[in-house]
This record gives C-alpha cells, structure tokens and sequence, in this order.
C-alpha cells in the first residue's frame, strides 16, 4: 500500500465507530459464517478443542478479531497468526483432501465478512473509496491465511510422505528376508499400514543409479521402491500383469538393473537374490547396462556364470586336450566343437553357423575326435563341454577370427 491512503483519510471518530460497531458483532458474525460453511460443505468435520467448541469457530473469530483491530491503525495490513490456520491445512492432509475445498471455505468467509462490514461502513458513512481499499487489504489478508494452511498442508505431506516411506522400508525389509517361518502375519499388519495390498506373486529389482542426484523411478503407487540403498531396490506386484512390463520400461528409463523372476509373495527373497546376481554380472560387463534387464531373459548367463569357480575347474579338465594346440587354433577348435554340440549336424551345417568351407570344419572334426577321442560319443561329456564352452562364450572367451 502507498505510505498516504483513502482510507488513512477517513475521520479517526468514524473508523473507530466503525471498527467499535465490526467488533461488537465479530461473534455473531463468525457463528454466521460457520453456519453457512457447513451448509456449503456438509460433509466437513467437526473438530473440537479442549473446551468442546469448534476449532473452526475459534479461527474464524481470531482471522476477524485481527482484521478489525488493525482498521483504527490504518490499512498496512493486519499481521497473522499462523497456528490455527497451518492446523487447518494439516487436517486437510489427515482427512484426505486437497486445499481446494479450504480455500473456497475461505473465499465464502471473506465474502460474508464484507457483507457485514459493508453495512456497517454504509452505516457510519465511511466513503466508498475507503471501503474498496479496506477490500484490497481484505483479499491481501486472506491470502496471507491460504499462505499460512498450504504450509501446514505442505508440512503435513511431507511428514506423512516420510512415515509412509519409513514404514515402506520396514515392511521391505521383512519381504526380502528369508524367512524359515511363515511371516504372512507380520507381512499383512505391516502392507495395511501403508494401504499395501498383498499380491500372490511379485519380482524385486535392483537398480544401478545413473548418478549420485539421479531422481527417483516414477514407478506407480503400488510398487515398492526403496531409494536409500546404495542400490535401490524395487517390489513390484504382480509382474505378469497386463502394461505391468511397458510401465515399468518408461519409469526406469536411464536406469540400469535388473528385475528378479517372478516368485509367489513368501519367496520374494529368491527373486532378490537373481536381481541382485544379474547385476554384479552388469557391473563386471557380462550383461548388456543401460536398461532395467529381466532376469528372465538371460537365464543362461544367470546359470552359468555365477559359479564361476566350479566351472572353471570343470573346463580345465574338459578342455585339457586343447593344451597341445596353440592358442588361436584351440580357439578354433574350441568353437567349432561348441557349434558340433549345438547343431549335431554335418559339416555342412556347422560351416554355416561358423561362416566357413565345409572342408575346415571336416577337418577340424577329425582333430576333435583324435582330442577327445570316445568322450564326444558320451552323453554326460558332450553335456559338460557344451556347459563349459558356453560360459566361455558368454565371457567373451571365445571370438571370431
């Protein structure tokens, strides 16, 4: 407001007849504006203070006990008390609506306050110039008290959002560890805590962050994400469901990870184990990075090479014959075994696979069997030196030359 205004220029002894008139009906006036609230919005609640009356009754009457105290000392704008009204906004967070409906309650108070105030400025002759500019400062007021309940609002949110987030990590936290006794109990009191429904089956992710600040996965509100591990780690409810897939594609997009086979809810820390498998091999480049991989979808690395100890030991005996070969050679050898094993077919069809003469591949054949000998006609050995020459390529052992 300008420092010299119209309303400053009112006769004193007619802002006090004013403001002396606003104040002896400020309590009758707010059980007017509570009545007609509750007949706007019916479904309101009804919260009492200690002395049983209405807490809204009570903020109604302080809002305009300020705003008239301040009319005999000009229009600067009325200071606020901002504990009522963050409560207000708070409750909107407990009850479960928007601050929409708060700031219509009141945009309906304030204009049945200068309905009130009106009559009563007409009734000393206070100038309609005067009065326009007690509005302005009216409005200006009412903003300061919406600013006052969206904080409480914002307040409320956040604290909820990090009790819910809390809770969330709790009920993880049970999900994910396996268990010898049937923790369905705990699992249901703990999912009800947070609105969780209990799906018959889920898949659990283990994500990579793109970036120490990389923002969250817009997953949905029914999967559960868990951001403070050095790894996130995701529950995502009934993964075979229909857009269950896609959704989950463009929530994760710039992530990398891996998301564990579908398991029933009770065995969710076997499908943690796979994710969390896959993603070592991800970080050792033995996965293809860059996207939130099934774990479905690359079962032979998954199987073949964690043990990597076990089949090490298995392809230095298997493939000990190719020690008298020179390394390129043995390679050669080594891959066309793996491409006889896979085919079980002629020279003609490993050349193809291979992209060579027919020829080479007899010949590489007849060394083969002068290598292993009868052990290629065994059944248990082809089975083990397919399992050991696949990991090889899986590792990237085996190139094209």
């Amino acid at each position: 407001m300008a420092a010299r205004s119209v309303w400053q220029d009112v006769p004193r002894v007619r802002v006090r007849q004013f403001a002396a008139l606003a104040g002896d009906g400020l309590p009758a006036l707010a059980q007017d504006i509570l009545h007609e609230i509750r007949r706007e919005f019916p479904g309101l609640p009804v919260v009492l203070d200690e002395s049983g009356e209405p807490i809204a009754l009570i903020g109604i009457r302080r809002a305009l006990e300020h705003f008239v105290e301040h009319l005999t000392g000009g229009t600067d704008g009325p200071s606020i008390h901002p504990e009522v009204f963050q409560d207000f906004g708070r409750g909107e967070v407990l009850q479960g609506r928007s601050l929409d409906s708060l700031q219509a309650i009141y945009r309906l108070g304030v204009r049945l306050a200068w309905r009130r105030l009106a009559e009563i400025g007409q009734k000393v002759e206070i100038p309609t110039p005067a009065m326009y500019e007690l509005v302005e400062v009216g409005f200006e007021y009412l903003d300061g008290l919406v600013a006052q309940s969206v904080r409480g609002y914002a307040e409320a949110v956040a604290r909820q959002a990090g009790e819910r987030l809390r809770l969330q990590r709790k009920l993880m936290e049970l999900l994910l560890t396996d268990h010898r006794e049937d923790p369905a109990d705990a699992l249901a009191e703990r999912a009800a805590r947070i609105g969780w429904q209990l799906p018959s089956q889920v898949a659990v992710a283990v994500l990579l962050r793109p970036a120490r600040e990389a923002v969250a996965p817009a997953v949905g509100h029914d999967v559960l994400l868990d951001m403070e591990s050095e790894q996130p780690r995701m529950v995502v409810p009934e993964p075979d469901a229909a857009g269950r897939s896609e959704l989950l594609r463009r929530a994760t997009a710039g992530w990398s990870g891996a998301i564990g086979p579908p398991v029933p809810l009770a065995e969710a820390a076997k499908s943690l184990h796979w994710a969390e498998t896959a993603v070592r091999l991800m970080e050792r480049g033995l996965l293809p990075s860059g996207q939130v991989m099934h774990c479905t979808e690359h079962t032979e690395a998954l199987v073949l090479l964690p043990p990597e100890e076990l089949v090490e030991d298995l392809a230095r005996r298997r493939l000990a014959p190719l020690t008298a070969c020179g390394p390129a050679h043995g390679r050669r050898l080594a891959k066309t075994l793996l491409a006889w094993l896979e085919t079980r077919g002629g020279a003609p069809e490993v050349a193809a696979r291979l992209g060579v003469h027919p020829q080479t591949v007899r010949y590489r054949l007849r060394q083969i069997r002068e290598l292993w000998g009868s052990d290629v006609d065994d059944p248990d050995r082809r089975f083990e030196l397919e399992l050991v020459l696949r990991a090889q390529r899986l590792r990237g052992d085996l190139q094209d030359f």
